[in-house]
């Protein structure tokens, strides 16, 4: 029986090569140091070693509101009301990943992945959940529906189940089509926007400030007229947008029925003072706010969207839009790891008490899975291991360390990783949360098989070509080998699956990673290609060739598999991506920031 002893890793610089000096990496990982492991505390309180030289990893715990340990915490949750919040500090979190964070460079997700992240957002406690843009295309209106039907509907113990929103254009048709995807679940919302800027309404929409007040007043009452009660209203660009005016459109839309104002920073033009300003001079002078929920989106172009969005809700915004790592349009959207982090360490001491309902025990498990989904990656995961030496045997220590970790696995999962890990421990002396993670990763964060790794057998040096065999079984079920010669073991690797997967693609970016130190660490590989075929996506009255990107990560102790299995995570996810429907001309795939 396999046994590991789990410790800290010591820590040397990690190995990394890629192929892109242009690489988009996760720059705001701060929040993982201030909660990666704070379970592991049994008194919550802030820890930090003011010696600059000291060279442990440093773990930050926050002060609870309460005696209890974060595993035990009860999240203090009001009762869910459109249109207003019972306790004033409680401030509730809207994550658009699926929508907003999804237009991120690279960040096409499968059906499969929108559902898991769904699932691991209601895990964290978001209050709100929007799923995606459901007139844009038959694919995402199918994902959104599913994802109202599955995670709109799983109450949990406390009543608590998030409510599942669907963005829309301020038209008939874009409203229908959102109502019709979000209405399974229990708590469904229409989020409706259109531009109130001077600069939008002139040469976007070419309609007066008193269309647009029309326009966004009669496509409220429409939304609310099928059935809905809780409307999300958004003045796209209001960081630019004239304050008298918004003021009259925000009444107009209150007395049609909207519920929640979401004010954004569209372009990420804002300093935090001008945002909470605009936030404080929007409650103080818009008729009918005190019926609404004002909100806040604010985009990261200056690199403020955190800071702006802080600086809303101790203006008076009680419902904060963020995305999974900060990911998005542009320079990304507030992260929600900063924004959720920054109230709990800081609420009660500098933002008035204000307080929401995650469970940051599951922030870490989040922000990974959202690396994992899109193509950024973690550059700090390997410092953030803290844990006390542990011996582990058989499935059920492997299952509770999981756990500790916030993996939740299901029993085939667990097995396929017990066995990994089985064969990992025999190479190994000590084990790592950091080769935990990456074993779990390599079983949980990949997309639907098209391909199946099998074999693989290479031959390299300095007396000849490499070459490779790779061995692959495909959808049908069939083996498939192909051998190939090539510069270096992963280049003819490649080349051999290019053979048996036929499909043209190109390479645009291959890092690696030790997980750990030493010549026995686990490898992580990532890799983003891009099919050499293009999309036509309408935009308006322009047309433009969309190329998209499609990320792998795969990890293994040889860093030949290890890269493979990148390679061919890629490939699936780019298979499964090209099997969605095609988007029709007539649909506009437009990205917005509202």
């Amino acid at each position: 029986m396999a046994t590991a002893i789990f410790s800290n890793p010591k820590f040397s610089p990690t190995i990394t090569t890629t192929s892109s000096k242009n690489h988009y990496h996760c720059q705001r990982r701060t929040h993982l140091l201030l909660h990666d492991k704070v379970q592991a505390f049994q008194a919550a309180s802030l820890k930090l070693n003011p010696n600059p030289h000291y060279k442990k990893p440093q773990i930050v715990s926050c002060q609870s509101s309460g005696s209890e340990s974060p595993d035990t915490e009860k999240v203090r949750r009001p009762e869910y009301i459109p249109n207003r919040i019972s306790d004033p500090n409680y401030v509730r979190i809207f994550d658009t990943t699926l929508r907003d964070g999804e237009q991120s460079p690279g960040a096409a997700l499968t059906s499969k992945e929108k559902l898991d992240i769904a699932r691991q957002l209601s895990k964290l406690g978001v209050d709100i959940i929007e799923a995606g843009f459901p007139a844009a295309s038959k694919d995402d209106f199918e994902a959104v529906k599913i994802i109202a039907k599955e995670v709109g509907n799983a109450v949990d113990a406390d009543g608590y189940v998030p409510v599942i929103c669907g963005l829309s254009r301020c038209n008939e048709n874009d409203i229908r089509r959102a109502w019709e995807a979000v209405k399974y679940a229990k708590r469904p919302r229409i989020h409706t926007f259109i531009a109130t800027s001077p600069i939008h309404m002139e040469y976007k929409l070419r309609k007066s400030k008193e269309q647009v007040i029309e326009i966004a007043r009669n496509m409220v009452k429409f939304a609310r007229s099928l059935g809905c009660d809780d409307v999300e209203f958004s003045p796209e660009d209001a960081g630019r947008s004239e304050r008298e005016f918004l003021y009259q459109i925000l009444g107009e839309v209150i007395k049609a029925g909207a519920t929640t104002l979401n004010i954004p920073d569209t372009v990420g033009y804002n300093v935090p003072k001008e945002f909470g300003e605009l936030i404080a001079d929007i409650k103080a002078n818009t008729p009918g706010i005190e019926n609404v929920v004002i909100s806040t989106h604010c985009q990261n172009d200056l690199g403020l969207s955190t800071a702006n969005t802080i600086s809303g809700a101790c203006a008076g915004a009680r419902q904060l839009e963020v995305t999974i790592n900060g990911i998005g349009e542009r320079a990304g959207n507030a992260s929600l790891e900063e924004v959720v982090m920054a109230i709990k360490c800081r609420g009660d001491q500098q933002l008035g008490g204000l307080y929401t309902g995650i469970n940051t025990r599951h922030i870490s498990m989040t922000s990974i899975m959202g690396c994992k989904y899109s193509h950024i990656r973690l550059l700090l995961e390997p410092m953030l291991l803290h844990m006390k030496a542990v011996s582990i045997s058989g499935r059920h220590a492997l299952k509770q360390q999981l756990e500790e970790l916030g993996y939740e696995l299901e029993d085939e999962q667990l097995e396929s990783i017990f066995w990994r890990f089985k064969s990992v421990a025999e190479l190994k002396k000590r084990i790592t949360d950091a080769d935990l993670r990456a074993l779990v990763s390599d079983e949980v964060f990949q997309p639907e098989v098209i391909w199946k790794f099998v074999d693989l057998q290479v031959t390299c040096g300095t007396l000849g070509l490499s070459t490779a065999t790779v061995k692959l079984i495909g959808s049908d079920g069939k083996e498939h080998v192909a051998c190939s010669v090539g510069t270096g073991p992963v280049d003819s690797a490649y080349k051999a699956v290019d053979l048996i997967v036929k499909e043209p693609v190109a390479l645009l970016e291959y890092s690696m990673n030790a997980v750990t130190e030493g010549i026995d660490a686990i490898a992580t590989t990532r890799v983003l290609i891009r099919e050499e075929t293009s999309d036509l996506s309408g935009h308006g009255s322009t047309v433009e060739r969309v190329t998209r990107t499609f990320s792998g990560n795969g990890s293994g102790m040889d860093i030949v598999v290890s890269s493979v299995k990148a390679y061919i995570g890629a490939i699936n996810k780019m298979l499964g991506f090209k099997d969605r429907t095609v988007v029709n001309s007539s649909e506009e795939r437009i990205p917005i920031s509202a």
